[in-house]
């Protein structure tokens, strides 16, 4: 299988199996989706009157020594894993803690109901997320490494009981043979120096909330009182941004129908100084006035196009930025699992409740048919576990002949439960942003290759 496309004057032919990358002359590009249909002398008559003979003969021969290589045309190898990646025995590798069911903003768009995940306003306590540490390092069998993101609501009205949990973490992570990394997620309205500071001692990552313009942002991102929060956060996410050095962050925002134009966003991030942006589409209902729609999608295609473009141009003036969505390593990528089955949700990570409620993950929490256990009692759920274990993109119609299933790994499980009420079913629009999206990607790193 293979996927072509051209974008600004770029021809690029990708071979989805082996993951080969080329960028093509023309008459390569025209030919390469019928090489194998027809036979040379075919193929010389199909393209006669567009190419000269000589170019014809060459561009054979070159597609020829790129499918003798095994870099085009090549097989479907992973379907032959696909019974030992269903029956391996799952482990927890990540918790995403909900430290805080409650928040300080009333962002618009929020999935999460101003934190409190359809429930009532709470805060973890120190026991309950010490239990979850406990519960991790068991359920991580031998892995070393673990990542325990700290998620709400706004984590930072429950500090304290982060520090509890860090140093809790620390303490005994020797003694278990485990290594913890943590990243904490903030909409800054109570980040300050001491908070900061800590922050850049123990968290390996931090992301910080900014929908991008000051204008989108605060009709999104505002208080109880309806007042914008961008005055507020952007001075002190500059100042945190500039003491990681500028990595080990993002700067997290999201864009709906109401600013369609959000490549200005991500330039606008940019241009105040971050060198690391992720700005997202919303995932909503459609009787959402900001929910996106299917009719929006050729804006939004354009808007990616016109993000390359600049990004590009950038990096070349010495003046980039990482844009999360367009960095792909074309070297070595994501294993085999993640390929397959991307975030691992409702298998290899989970998410813990105030309460110490397990869920497959954040968007599931709430959803009391999804719960899966306790940290306390463990995983309860097991025909739950397997059935997340088994999504993948060989068990979703839409997927298996989709060129871009090894980038996307299937989708959101949450986004495709919330719109088709089927986990293995993905959301139509997040599909098709996708794709755009990975092609961006490619044509940047073909462009700066150059």
């Amino acid at each position: 299988m293979i996927h072509k496309f051209s974008m600004d004057g770029v021809n690029i032919v990708l071979d989805i199996y082996s993951g080969a990358v080329h960028v093509v002359d023309d008459i390569v590009y025209d030919l390469v989706d019928d090489y194998q249909k027809y036979s040379k002398d075919e193929l010389i008559q199909r393209y006669k009157e567009k190419y000269d003979v000589s170019q014809i003969e060459e561009a054979i021969e070159e597609i020829e020594a790129l499918e003798n290589e095994g870099l085009l045309y090549t097989e479907d190898m992973y379907v032959d894993y696909l019974g030992q990646f269903q029956a391996r025995n799952p482990i927890v590798k990540a918790l995403c803690l909900h430290i805080a069911h409650d928040c300080n903003l009333k962002c618009k768009y929020c999935f999460a109901g101003e934190g409190e995940y359809r429930g009532q306003r709470s805060l973890m306590s120190a026991e309950v997320g010490k239990k979850a540490i406990d519960f991790l390092i068991q359920a991580s069998g031998n892995r070393r490494n673990l990542e325990i993101d700290f998620f709400g609501g706004e984590p930072l009205m429950n500090f304290e009981v982060v520090k509890e949990i860090v140093d809790y973490a620390r303490s005994i992570e020797g003694k278990h043979n485990k290594n913890f990394r943590f990243t904490i997620t903030t909409n800054g309205v109570l980040l300050d120096d001491d908070i900061q500071a800590y922050i850049n001692e123990h968290m390996h990552n931090v992301v910080l909330s900014i929908d991008g313009r000051k204008e989108v942002h605060d009709r999104m991102r505002y208080t109880i009182n309806h007042k914008g929060s961008y005055d507020l956060v952007v001075p002190k996410f500059k100042k945190i941004a500039d003491s990681r050095n500028q990595t080990n962050y993002y700067v997290r925002g999201t864009f709906t129908r109401e600013n369609l134009d959000f490549a200005k966003d991500v330039l606008h991030l940019a241009d105040i100084g971050f060198k690391q942006v992720s700005v997202e589409p919303v995932v909503a209902p459609k009787e959402m006035s900001y929910a996106l729609r299917e009719e929006d999608l050729p804006m939004l295609y354009e808007q990616y196009e016109e993000l390359a473009k600049e990004l590009v141009k950038r990096k070349k003036e010495g003046q980039g930025f990482n844009f999360f969505h367009f960095m792909i390593d074309l070297s070595q990528g994501p294993c085999v699992a993640k390929r397959l089955a991307g975030c691992g949700s409702g298998s290899e990570y989970l998410a813990v409740t105030p309460e110490g409620d397990l869920y497959p993950c954040h968007q599931f929490v709430g959803l009391e048919e999804f719960k899966m256990g306790t940290v306390f009692d463990g995983i309860q759920n097991q025909p739950m576990q397997k059935q997340f274990q088994a999504c993948n993109v060989y068990a979703k119609d839409e997927c298996k002949n989709c060129w871009a299933k090894f980038y996307c790994s299937g989708g959101c499980a949450a986004n495709a439960y919330q719109f088709h009420g089927d986990i293995h079913k993905p959301y139509k629009i997040g599909c098709e942003l996708e794709k755009k999206r990975v092609e961006c990607a490619l044509y940047v790193k073909a462009k700066l290759a150059e």
